[in-house]
């Protein structure tokens, strides 16, 4: 999703993010909201570390829409 941003006096676009995950009992769950400039290899990597250290273990399913990047950060980790 690409939203409006306001950084001083002016406006800029910014890629928001949002992970969701489903637990064990089925219960979805909001794992993190992220704004971004882009969304290459070196932001997803970022976001996967960022899960991983909060406790993250298993990735079972991961959907995403193309985004650049995205299969690549994942195989890394």
């Amino acid at each position: 999703m690409v939203i409006k941003v306001k950084d001083g006096k002016q406006i800029n676009n910014k890629s928001l993010h949002i992970a969701m995950g489903v637990n064990m009992e089925g219960n979805k769950e909001i794992l993190g909201i992220w704004l971004a400039d882009n969304e290459g290899a070196k932001f997803w990597l970022s976001v996967l570390n960022e899960l991983k250290n909060r406790g993250v273990k298993d990735i079972l399913i991961a959907c995403c829409d193309g985004l650049t990047g995205f299969p690549d950060a994942i195989n890394a980790v």
